[in-house]
């Protein structure tokens, strides 16, 4: 079952705005959010809440990606978000997600008995391109007690 498939089972907040997982690696994370008329705001476009879960997803499909391996000692939790909204977004937006820092450096924080927090960086597009909201989402790998 490959990450998008498992969130899209266990997430039920993907299923209802029917992101889908474009690409899911350690490197980088991309889902689309389809132009649905049900979850546009009042110019049109995809409503705030519906482009935040879109970057908050994205990067919690990379944190799976690069730290999945980690999940029997450690649970991946978002500790904070922040969003910039640029420019208006209409139509269908894609978010790509990257990791803020080597997951090598994360693992050897956990390794070394912390609490390692690294932040995600989520840009969402519109088809044209254009960059309408950038997100930054920080994580951390809460060790098991």
């Amino acid at each position: 079952m490959s990450i998008g498939e498992l969130l899209a089972a266990t997430v039920p907040m993907v299923r209802t705005l029917n992101l889908e997982y474009l690409e899911t690696t350690p490197e980088r994370a991309v889902l689309s959010l389809p132009d649905q008329s049900e979850y546009r705001n009042h110019v049109g476009g995809p409503h705030a809440g519906a482009m935040f879960t879109l970057g908050e997803s994205a990067s919690g499909a990379i944190v799976l990606a690069a730290f999945g391996d980690q999940l029997s000692r450690a649970v991946p939790l978002p500790v904070t978000a922040e969003i910039a909204f640029k420019k208006i977004a209409l139509g269908p937006v894609k978010a790509t997600a990257t990791l803020g820092r080597p997951a090598g450096d994360v693992v050897a924080e956990l390794d070394a008995g912390k609490r390692p927090e690294f932040p995600v960086t989520v840009a969402i597009q519109r088809e044209d391109g254009a960059v309408t909201t950038e997100m930054t989402v920080v994580w951390t790998l809460r060790p098991n007690s």
